[in-house]
C-alpha cells in the first residue's frame, strides 16, 4: 500500500515542473489576460539592471574572501585555535568551512567538496560539514549583495541575527554528531597509543 502511494507521488513529481512552466504562462495569458511575453521581457530588463547594480558588492566580497584565504590568515587561525577546538569537541578540519560559510556559498561548497574528497563522503568530517552547510546561510553575501541591490544601508540587526543563526547552525552540526566525535577521538587515541 505504502509502496503504491510512494510510487504514485514519485511519478506525479516528474510532471510538476513542466506543468508549472506551461501552466503559469497559460493562466496569465488566458485567465488574467496579461501579455506574458512582454511582462517577461520587462522583468528580464529589471533583472539585468539589478545585476549591474550588485556587481560592485559581489566583487568586493569575493576579493575579501580571496585575500583572507591567500594571505594564510585562515591557516594561521586554524593553527592557533586547534587546541581550543579539541577541548570543546569541535573538529579543526571543519573550522575553515564554519568560517567560510557566512561569507561565500561557492567558497564553502569548495571547502565541503575538499572535505568529502579528502576524508570520504561517509567520514565524520564530511557529515559534520554537510550538516553545517545545510543549516547555515551566507550571511555576509546576502547582506552585501541582496541588501545592496535594493539600497538597504542599515543592516546591523540583520547582521547580528544572521550571525547568531549561523553560530547555532554550526554548533548544532557538531553537537548532533558529538557522540560520533567522541567515539572517533577515542578510537584515534587508542590507535595512537598502540
Amino acid at each position: 500500500m505504502i509502496e503504491t502511494i510512494v510510487s504514485a507521488i514519485n511519478e506525479g513529481a516528474k510532471y510538476v515542473i513542466p506543468l508549472l512552466l506551461v501552466g503559469i504562462p497559460f493562466y496569465g495569458l488566458v485567465v488574467k489576460k496579461v501579455k506574458v511575453y512582454e511582462s517577461f521581457v520587462e522583468g528580464a530588463k529589471d533583472g539585468f539592471t539589478i545585476a549591474v547594480r550588485i556587481i560592485p558588492y559581489l566583487v568586493a566580497i569575493l576579493v575579501a574572501i580571496g585575500m583572507f584565504r591567500a594571505s594564510g590568515a585562515l591557516d594561521l587561525m586554524l593553527t592557533f585555535l586547534t587546541p581550543v577546538l579539541h577541548l570543546i569537541g569541535f573538529p579543526p578540519e571543519n573550522l575553515p568551512l564554519a568560517i567560510m560559510r557566512p561569507l561565500s556559498g561557492s567558497g564553502s561548497l569548495g571547502l565541503l567538496t575538499d572535505l568529502v574528497n579528502e576524508y570520504g563522503p561517509d567520514s565524520l568530517f564530511a557529515k559534520i560539514g554537510a550538516t553545517m552547510f545545510g543549516s547555515t546561510e551566507t550571511t555576509f553575501y546576502v547582506l552585501a549583495v541582496y541588501f545592496g541591490s535594493v539600497g538597504i544601508k542599515k543592516s546591523r540587526h540583520a547582521l547580528i541575527a544572521g550571525l547568531i543563526a549561523d553560530a547555532v547552525g554550526i554548533f548544532s552540526a557538531v553537537y548532533i554528531w558529538s557522540p560520533v566525535v567522541l567515539t572517533f577521538r577515542r578510537t584515534l587515541l587508542s590507535s595512537d597509543i598502540q
